[in-house]
């Protein structure tokens, strides 16, 4: 379901601020002026930030508002009604991206646990302490093909593709761990667009 809210103010223009299914689209109307940008909800920090007469939205990866809201208007109730709404959306967005489960957190945390291993009399490979959601990595591969230039991050996209296909091979995850690390002043973007490779980055799977 779309939500839009409006917001007007006398001689300095209007904001419009509407999301539509995993992102918000904002629209800056101001004397010879209009500015249009989309966020996606992914990249979006839930946690906003009063700056006077102003919530400002931050990106979880970089620095600086990317849009403001007026306090309290058109009225409290829409205002508060609209930010409640965009904080859940960002926050369920993000999780879908990370494969965390809603619910109580016990059931969460549930599905990242194993059981102890059966006893067996030869050796016992060894499982990885933490799960390597496929799907949130297929949805980062198609997220980073649909909004960034493919040949400039290919081997990070070659990474993740290795990775989808063995998430249990340490030497891949070393290869995306190197990919990523060779993007330079691209890896912002990626981290805006892809937000699951910053959960494998800081979160090593292969961790005990």
């Amino acid at each position: 379901m779309n939500i839009k809210l409006v917001q007007k103010q006398f001689l300095k223009g209007r904001r419009e601020f509407e999301i539509v299914n995993d992102v918000i689209n904002v629209l800056i109307k101001v004397p010879f002026k209009e500015e249009k940008i989309t966020v996606v909800l992914t990249s979006l920090n839930p946690d906003p930030v009063i700056n006077g007469s102003l919530l400002e939205f931050h990106s979880r990866v970089q620095s600086g508002p990317i849009f403001s809201l007026l306090v309290d208007k058109p009225n409290p109730e829409k205002f508060n009604h609209f930010v409640n709404e965009l904080k859940r959306r960002a926050r369920q967005e993000f999780n879908a991206f990370a494969g965390l489960k809603a619910g109580p957190k016990s059931e969460r945390l549930a599905g990242n646990v194993y059981e102890e291993p059966a006893e067996f009399d030869g050796p016992v490979k060894k499982k990885t302490a933490k799960l390597v959601c496929v799907e949130s990595i297929d949805i980062s591969i198609q997220m980073l093909n649909q909004y960034l230039d493919a040949e400039e991050v290919k081997s990070l996209l070659v990474a993740l593709e290795d990775l989808k296909q063995d998430p249990e091979n340490q030497s891949c995850f070393e290869q995306l761990v190197e990919a990523f690390d060779n993007l330079g002043p691209r890896q912002g973007a990626v981290l805006t667009y892809a937000p699951y490779v910053n959960i494998l980055l800081t979160d090593d799977p292969f961790s005990a």
